[in-house]
């Protein structure tokens, strides 16, 4: 997960976008001429995209898009380290 790429793909996209763009890339990553590492360039975008969509859901929350951004990289972060 890379935070600039979720800060731009939260301020260029509406939630619907994202969870479209989620849903088309889940399809592509289950036909079978798919390759190993075109999976993992998959995984990594849809992480991005659900990380876009949780900062999404934070602002509509009321938290500013800043705080957003951070909390949830901190709850990413804190998840891996236990």
């Amino acid at each position: 997960m890379k935070l600039p790429v979720i800060r731009q793909i939260q301020k260029t996209s509406t939630a619907a976008q994202i969870e479209t763009t989620i849903s088309v890339l889940e399809h592509i990553s289950e036909a079978p001429s798919i390759k190993p590492e075109e999976l993992d360039v998959i995984g990594e975008l849809i992480s991005n995209l659900c990380g876009a969509l949780e900062v999404h859901d934070l602002i509509s929350q009321g938290v500013p898009e800043k705080d957003a951004a951070n909390q949830f990289m901190k709850k990413v972060l804190s998840s891996i380290d236990k």
